[in-house]
């Protein structure tokens, strides 16, 4: 019998390298490639933000234009498409609710979302493309799900869509008020038991009961997420729903994280050649004013500044670390004022040792992690963490915390004979005695030349790529 392309429908507030912020941005940038490869027939739905520049409107080509109905309203929606790396790219347009400064935290995000959730769903109809798998990310489109089932399930084409639901962060979960539910979200009376979580309206949950599964990012934070301390007050919905729920872990794209390829940095290498990475380590101390030195290690730490990051354990130990070792330290962040200013007054203690860009910059980010040899991560939760695995790519070996994403990535380095285990430090409880610990672990390693490569060669060639989780989506697919 022959078998027919998959049909696979993504839809998601943001993706690499349109408009993003996140590990999202990253997610729908390159997982939707992965399942191209393997011969699917994927298409990402998206708003057209202001953020998306004009190089990439130029490449587009109208799709559809058409009215979209949400509750008493009735709206004006434009899809623009756009062929990227065998993925097909739908921008929806709206200038009231897509035309701002910025991707979210408007007072009217709950209404932007569900439109964009509606007009997602009213599209499919309008280019005659009913997917197999309708896959919705995070709370922004957690009402794709919803409407699926109460607006368009009885319509023909929509009948046999399954539909996934993937949360990426469960911090974030869309709560209002009921005083919206019809107004806002279209939805009426019969829908209040399955959109109530605490008294409130919540998104998310919606989609946890309304899909035939729900994914995490990592096997672990799919364990994590059903117990209190990591649920935000979702565990019961979890629990009963545990059923559908599957972790896959992330990949990054291999394209854009190559050493051996990437213009942003100073000299390319590789895993069998790392006489660049010295090269990259020389010009980024050139270019921040630090001691320009090939044998000191450089730590760095590339991260949004909050607690929930591991800042709290890191700003306890991090000085008597800088003051009692010869190290420089690389800082690469937004958030918190107080850590902001931790690490000001870090670099203004030790100038010759540290720097702090308070600021995002995803070149310099890049700049950064192929000059470090040692990547320090020591989130209090990660439901997947890219960075840690962006650092093995660039050879900076990581220190992580064991948790989520961290946990099922990075195993602990350990010598059996002559046998190498593991591809970084790891410690288990929260605590800044044994972040601190593992960074003096590693910091001594360091001095051990011969192993200390051995270990970044064996940290470069981890598998982080795309190939084997696009594959574990598609044997997911297949169940449904």
């Amino acid at each position: 019998m022959e078998q027919t392309t998959k049909k696979i429908l993504f839809v998601g507030a943001e993706a690499m390298p349109f408009a993003a912020t996140g590990g999202l941005g990253d997610v729908l940038g390159s997982l939707p490639a992965a399942l191209a490869k393997e011969g699917c027939d994927v298409r990402v739905i998206l708003p057209l933000y202001e953020a998306v520049s004009a190089d990439w409107r130029k490449k587009m080509k109208e799709a559809a234009i058409y009215n979209v109905r949400l509750a008493w309203r009735n709206l004006y929606c434009g899809a623009y498409e756009l062929s990227y790396r065998g993925v097909t790219y739908y921008f929806l347009d709206n200038e009231y609710y897509f035309k701002r400064q910025g991707l979210y935290g408007f007072y009217d995000d709950g209404e932007r979302y569900a439109f964009f959730c509606m007009a997602a769903l009213e599209l499919l109809e309008q280019i005659g493309f009913y997917p197999d798998v309708l896959h919705a990310h995070d709370w922004q489109a957690a009402l794709s799900v919803v409407y699926l089932n109460k607006h368009f399930r009885w319509r023909r084409g929509y009948e046999n869509t399954r539909t996934v639901f993937t949360i990426h962060n469960i911090e974030y979960q869309g709560k209002y008020d009921f005083a919206i539910l019809g107004d806002v979200f279209d939805l009426d009376d019969n829908d209040h038991a399955l959109m109530e979580h605490e008294s409130c309206i919540n998104l998310m949950k919606g989609a946890i009961e309304s899909c035939d599964r729900v994914t995490t990012v990592s096997p672990r934070y799919a364990e994590e997420i059903r117990m209190p301390e990591y649920a935000h007050g979702l565990d019961g919905c979890l629990s009963a729903n545990s059923f559908k729920l599957r972790g896959i872990l992330n990949g990054i794209d291999y394209k854009y994280y190559d050493p051996k390829a990437d213009r942003e940095i100073a000299a390319t290498y590789s895993s069998r050649d790392l006489s660049g990475k010295v090269e990259d380590k020389l010009a980024l101390q050139k270019e921040m004013a630090l001691p320009e030195r090939a044998d000191v290690p450089m730590l760095s730490v590339i991260s949004r500044l909050a607690s929930h990051k591991g800042l709290d354990i890191l700003s306890e130990c991090i000085y008597s670390l800088v003051e009692g070792n010869d190290l420089q330290l690389m800082v690469l962040g937004k958030g918190e004022a107080k850590y902001e200013d931790f690490f000001r007054e870090l670099e203004h203690r030790f100038p010759s040792k540290v720097r702090s860009c308070i600021q995002y910059d995803r070149s310099l980010s890049k700049r950064i992690y192929a000059a470090s040899d040692i990547f320090v991560m020591p989130s209090k939760s990660e439901p997947c963490g890219l960075s840690q695995m962006i650092a093995s790519r660039y050879g900076a070996i990581p220190v992580v915390r064991e948790t989520g994403g961290l946990y099922d990535s990075i195993k602990p380095f350990w010598m059996e004979g002559d046998t190498m285990h593991g591809n970084g430090f790891t410690f288990a409880n929260y605590s800044a005695s044994e972040l601190s610990d593992r960074v003096l672990a590693a910091l001594a390693l360091y001095q051990n030349k011969e192993l200390f490569t051995r270990l970044v060669k064996r940290a470069m060639t981890t598998d982080f790529s795309w190939s084997a989780s696009a594959k574990q989506y598609l044997a997911m697919y297949d169940e449904l």
